[in-house]
């Protein structure tokens, strides 16, 4: 026998959410390469807790994105920037 869920909605009365695409801010800016010591334009896509943000919360296509991952890395290896949040 099947289970029944009980609190089923159908597809006409679910709520729909239209989501607005997010655009590149390096492609949007047209620069050719990530530079690891700009601090500035990395600091923005790190957590709190020092993570790298996503590309599909930060809007980075996937070539800036792999190119941002490995300046965040580089700069994090020459302690421009720190691995976590200092408590």
């Amino acid at each position: 026998m099947a289970r029944s869920t009980g609190n089923k909605v159908s597809k006409s009365t679910r709520k729909k959410t239209m989501f607005t695409q997010k655009i590149c801010r390096f492609c949007a800016d047209k620069v050719s390469m990530i530079i690891f010591y700009d601090i500035k334009s990395l600091k923005p896509l790190i957590s709190e807790r020092g993570k790298i943000i996503p590309s599909r919360i930060s809007g980075n296509c996937a070539k800036h994105q792999r190119e941002l991952t490995t300046a965040i890395k580089r700069a994090r290896n020459i302690a421009l920037l720190s691995f976590s949040e200092a408590n």
